[in-house]
């Protein structure tokens, strides 16, 4: 049993990404693109800054981790085959008549099985990119993470980038300030995989990256066949984020509550009105001596 197992594990790390997988991605990303407001639009006035922006949702996390390792961020136009295709992919998607690509992938099983294969490519991203910065930096595990996550998910930060140049971009949208759900699972795998291959983790890579694999197809399919935008590990979030941090604030309400809890004497008033009328009384006496 355990030889099957590690047979189909290590026969699944050694699978090919280029076409299938990488076309679902393009496909997966560039739809994405379109959907999003004024983009068909663009694409037909201006289709070369259309083409650049698809680019962009393509590679981002190749350019932005090429960025952190101070690479030429224009390397992923060395692949000349990769381009191709996605380029392919945008044109049939922008320019196809009667729109007969979009019509297609309007049906769910499509999207389905396009995100389900899309999410296969990021545990290669993440791996990629743990084992790229490993070979500058040995012992940088914060490198390796950073990297990893990069590679993963770093094209919502580029595509941020993009909208900065462009005017459309909004504070609430920053991945940095706001991280979705494609970006906290990346962080996390790519946590997990640098902690393997720092020896940190007692598992293979090949098990590592199928359950991972796993566990990122049946999380996204799960999510999109029953609308939802919940995350998984939401719960496990917030009561570490409490755990952690949540102290001072639960510290400093208990401190307004009792500053602004009044204080009443034994008949149930309060204790301020007895010495208003004392008060009074005083200055009526030294009034009437005067007088």
């Amino acid at each position: 049993m355990d030889t099957s197992w590690d047979e189909l594990t290590l026969a699944f790390s050694h699978t090919s990404m280029f076409p299938f997988f990488d076309i679902a991605h393009y496909l997966v990303s560039l739809m994405a693109l379109k959907h999003q407001p004024g983009a068909a639009a663009v694409a037909w006035k201006n289709p070369i800054s259309s083409w650049f922006t698809a680019m962009l949702h393509c590679f981002g996390g190749g350019i932005l981790s090429c960025i952190l390792l101070a690479e030429p961020p224009v390397r992923f136009l060395d692949n000349n085959t990769n381009i191709l295709l996605a380029s392919s992919i945008w044109y049939i998607i922008f320019f196809c008549p009667r729109d007969l690509v979009s019509q297609g992938y309007s049906f769910l099983p499509v999207q389905l099985l396009a995100a389900g294969m899309k999410e296969v490519t990021r545990t290669w991203k993440i791996v990629g990119g743990v084992t790229h910065a490993s070979s500058y930096y040995k012992d940088g595990w914060i490198v390796m993470i950073a990297v990893g996550w990069a590679r993963g998910a770093g094209g919502g930060v580029i595509t941020n980038f993009e909208w900065l140049v462009k005017g459309g971009w909004k504070p609430e949208a920053n991945e940095w300030l706001k991280m979705s759900y494609p970006a906290k699972v990346t962080l996390l795998g790519s946590v997990i995989f640098t902690f393997q291959h720092t020896k940190h983790l007692g598992i293979s890579r090949h098990n590592l990256m199928f359950l991972f694999t796993m566990f990122l197809v049946v999380t996204k399919i799960t999510m999109m066949v029953t609308e939802t935008t919940i995350m998984p590990f939401a719960p496990f979030e917030d009561t570490l984020r409490r755990m952690l941090f949540g102290w001072q604030q639960q510290f400093s309400s208990c401190e307004k509550k009792s500053e602004t809890k009044p204080s009443f004497n034994s008949t149930g008033s309060s204790a301020s009105k007895p010495i208003t009328d004392s008060s009074d009384r005083v200055k009526k006496k030294q009034s009437k001596k005067t007088e």
